[in-house]
């Protein structure tokens, strides 16, 4: 662009009522008439177009540019360079006319700020009335209790906050409300009250609806001066759903105030209870029961607020650390996912993880070199998980048999030595069954690992069939009127025959 690019000034035709359009906006759409302007309006979609025709102002419309382009976006970047191109053309002024503020929901606007400079654009701006300076008078709130504004279109469930007033704008339609109910029931309940407005301020255009949340789409009339206010809330049935008031709770339980028990609590005291939560998770998901597993993560989850709210009470680090540090954790060793890397298959994925994993360490000054390769297997684990990992690391270097046969004829040696071991007569006789019995155990995982079984995933499954034939035994004595005492093992052995079949017809 030259120097003789003429000026652009981008004026606000604010909400809609001609007593609200500002003297010097009027103004500067009155010199359009006198020649000394060209005028641009963003869309005819406006009660203000009314008072330009009447008064034979000449305007130009970007309507057409709505329909020749798949987004909004591309809308806003053609409208932009179109104006842009118009500057480079003529000698007068050109003015753009957009709804409302032109500082308050309009992209043209941010992209004509970027580029004019650029270009050597001389670049104006006239403030109109905002349709927020409507929201705040119709709906009647007051925005310094807390007020955030936002884009249906661009509208996401991590962006709404209860505690605030919030407006919605952009809700161009029926399909964009829907997508806007969507969003909001992901926080609030589906019964909540929110206020719909059309042509708030236009005299005898303006509609206000109060409805409840999962109505929203079944409105009529949504258009360009739609917007959509969720009243700031304090309701339990609202904030309940959220990681803050979880963190507050938390915080109010350990406080003097508190729960007793919950200020008594150490990380030593819960140790037991953070894997006992643990195994809970697990039996919900072999249950394969949601509803359960719902209610489980949750204790799960209390376990671990409640030691980051330990650690927040001595200054340490608070759950937030803990959040914050697991995000960067993530998009750091999936550089395939957040960054340039590749992955084509789960295996190559976990090549990453890995090769990360070392370059961290070497970043703490760790000398992987002088590591052992069993490194890195947490000592608290089950001992059929703990002898799992040990294999499969010890695997990664070659320490490993070659075929399955291999491994059960080694589990066939271990179980001969001790048999050897429960005949012996010596006095380390005890100490050698024990080793001898962990010996076997062991085998048998890497049999297991070979045949591409989990061992505890098939000692869980075992133990839950040992507990319905058991229970049946138990069904079967009680519908005879009989007790263990009164039974002897031949009769327990027939309902435990008769429970296997029962189970297999279960399954």
């Amino acid at each position: 662009m030259s120097q003789t690019c003429a000026p652009i000034t981008i004026v606000g035709l604010g909400t809609g009522d001609e007593d609200q359009l500002t003297l010097g906006v009027w103004k500067k759409l009155q010199s359009v008439s006198s020649g000394q302007a060209r005028l641009f309006l963003r869309t005819i979609d406006h009660p203000m177009v009314s008072l330009l025709t009447a008064n034979q102002i000449p305007f130009q419309t970007f309507d057409s540019t709505y329909t020749a382009h798949g987004t909004f976006e591309q809308v806003y970047e053609s409208i932009a360079d179109q104006l842009l191109a118009a500057a480079g053309e003529q000698s007068e002024e050109i003015i753009y006319a957009v709804p409302g503020h032109p500082m308050v929901a309009e992209y043209t606007v941010q992209l004509l700020k970027e580029r004019c400079g650029k270009q050597g654009i001389s670049l104006n701006l006239l403030g109109g009335e905002s349709f927020l300076d409507q929201a705040f008078l119709r709906f009647g709130f007051d925005p310094i209790e807390g007020f955030q504004l936002l884009d249906a279109t661009r509208l996401n469930r991590y962006s709404l906050n209860p505690h605030l007033h919030t407006v919605i704008g952009q809700v161009y339609d029926t399909l964009t409300a829907s997508d806007v109910k969507l969003t909001l029931m992901d926080v609030y309940p589906d019964d909540h009250h929110v206020v719909v407005g059309h042509s708030l301020g236009v005299s005898g255009q303006e509609e206000i609806v109060e409805v409840e949340l999962h109505e929203l789409d079944h409105l009529k009339g949504y258009g360009n001066l739609s917007l959509v206010w969720v009243p700031r809330s304090e309701e339990d049935s609202v904030h309940g759903r959220s990681f803050g008031r979880l963190h507050e709770i938390v915080q109010i339980l350990r406080s003097p105030e508190g729960c007793p028990w919950d200020r008594e609590q150490t990380h030593a005291s819960l140790r037991k209870n953070l894997i006992e939560e643990a195994y809970e998770v697990l039996e919900t998901i072999d249950e394969d029961d949601p509803d359960h597993m719902c209610e489980e993560l949750g204790d799960l989850l209390l376990q671990v607020m409640l030691h980051a709210q330990m650690e927040e009470e001595i200054g340490t680090f608070t759950v937030y650390d803990v959040i914050a540090t697991l995000n960067e954790k993530l998009i750091r060793r999936h550089p395939h996912v957040f960054g340039s890397n590749k992955a084509e298959d789960a295996d190559e994925a976990l090549m990453n993880w890995n090769a990360i994993k070392v370059e961290e360490k070497r970043k703490k000054g760790i000398d992987v070199s002088q590591q052992s390769v069993l490194d890195g297997v947490p000592r608290e684990l089950p001992g059929l998980m703990k002898a799992l990992k040990l294999q499969k690391k010890a695997a990664t270097v070659g320490f490993d048999w070659s075929e399955a046969h291999e491994v059960l004829a080694k589990v066939e040696e271990e179980l001969q030595e001790l048999r050897q071991a429960m005949v012996s007569q010596e006095s380390s006789a005890a100490r050698e069954k024990l080793e001898e019995l962990g010996d076997l155990l062991f085998s048998i995982v890497n049999l297991a690992r070979f045949l591409k079984v989990d061992p505890e995933e098939a000692i869980a499954q075992t133990n839950r069939k040992f507990v319905k034939r058991f229970s049946y035994i138990e069904e079967q004595l009680r519908l005879r009127g009989k007790s263990f005492e009164q039974t002897d093992l031949s009769e327990m052995e027939n309902y435990w025959q008769e429970a296997k079949k029962v189970t297999k017809l279960d399954t």
